[in-house]
């Protein structure tokens, strides 16, 4: 299966990643038309619960997919695998009526979801400070007043869930709640979009006054950290998984290039500067996926990930740059322009490092767990 995954990312997404990226009608009709195909391929939709129309594979079972899918950005899209944070997440919190309402539909492809936490005043690493509200009408609806930022993929969503506070005031643990936006609802828009570091895909989104259905809330009312809690622990391993498959074809590129290239100075391969960035990259990539596969094993056993999650983390963004800045140097000048993925890949590789929390964020909260679990004498626990 994963041969399957690897040669219709290669030889079909890849070759239209251009055209994909561009945006626009041709873009819509380039991934209606791949979907197709994946589905005819059998590589639809694989990690998403067999009774929605996926491939049933569990978590563990995907992950090597899951790398190969990641080597384009597109891939996950392309595949169908793309919504499995949002079917997860509904498919545990959500009631029956949005259950039946969304879930196949999402599997399927037919409609788009997605998250916004962040707020231009709010760092996402502080949800405490979430300004957003969502007030109770009298039909017992709830009415959503706010401003959210970096919110991926807005713009051609269908749905938006959306962290809003439903009790207490600014800086309370208590009082967040998860609420299920359709963006079609009026008071609804996309404020602007935000490119990083030039690529697009990212949007300010604003709500005025924007009417949910009072069974678009996930969960109960204050249970929105707990619910983005088992989200960021499955998406982050996820994003680690696909950069794995980005750098592994960043590390590739480098190699065929250092192996076909040739100057005055006889072949690229054969200089000693350029086999300590292929051996480098390869000690980067080697040591790095074990941690990440150490973090998928943990969550597919239901069991608490949370600093092995960190690490990989942390590890992951780090190696994504690290490799694709040392394809990027041994390309040279080729490497800084348009005729490789190379340059995208390495922005992906900074834009990483801030990802789903910035590094800082995931060495300090690692280290506290692990020194918690130290005795004051410094003595390891039990000593």
């Amino acid at each position: 299966m994963r041969g399957r995954v690897d040669r219709f990312v290669r030889s079909r997404v890849i070759p239209r990643e251009a055209l994909l990226d561009a945006g626009g009608p041709a873009a819509a009709e380039a991934l209606a038309e791949l979907r197709g195909q994946a589905r005819a391929a059998g590589v639809w939709a694989l990690p998403l619960p067999a009774e929605l129309g996926g491939g049933g594979l569990g978590f563990r079972a995907y992950a090597d997919m899951a790398e190969t899918e990641g080597a384009s950005d597109h891939g996950p899209a392309a595949l169908g695998s793309a919504p499995l944070l949002d079917v997860t997440m509904l498919a545990r919190h959500a009631g029956t009526a949005v259950r039946e309402a969304y879930l196949k539909r999402l599997v399927a492809g037919e409609i788009r979801t997605c998250y916004a936490m962040t707020e231009p005043d709010v760092p996402g690493t502080d949800p405490f400070g979430t300004g957003t509200r969502a007030e109770r009408g009298p039909d017992g609806d709830w009415l959503v007043t706010g401003r959210k930022w970096f919110t991926s993929g807005a713009a051609g969503a269908d749905l938006v869930t959306v962290m809003a506070r439903t009790g207490g005031s600014a800086g309370d643990r208590e009082g967040l709640s998860l609420l299920l936006v359709p963006t079609a609802s009026a008071g609804f828009r996309v404020v602007r979009e935000l490119p990083v570091l030039g690529a697009g895909g990212q949007y300010e989104i604003a709500l005025d006054r924007v009417r949910v259905p009072a069974d678009h809330l996930l969960g109960e009312p204050g249970d929105a950290l707990a619910i983005a809690g088992e989200r960021l622990q499955l998406g982050r391993t996820l994003r680690c998984l696909r950069w794995l498959g980005q750098a592994q074809r960043a590390f590739d590129l480098m190699c065929e290039r250092a192996a076909t290239r040739g100057g005055s100075r006889g072949p690229l391969a054969d200089q000693q500067l350029v086999q300590s960035h292929v051996f480098d990259a390869l000690l980067a990539l080697r040591t790095t996926r074990p941690l990440v596969h150490e973090a998928v094993a943990l969550i597919d056993a239901g069991r608490d990930a949370r600093t092995e999650v960190g690490l990989a983390k942390v590890a992951a963004a780090r190696m994504l740059q690290r490799v694709a800045d040392s394809a990027i140097q041994v390309h040279g000048a080729a490497g800084l322009g348009p005729d490789t993925p190379l340059p995208g890949l390495f922005r992906t590789g900074r834009a990483a490092r801030l990802l789903d929390g910035p590094d800082e964020l995931h060495i300090t909260s690692v280290a506290r767990r692990v020194l918690r679990g130290y005795g004051r004498d410094g003595g390891a626990p039990g000593s």
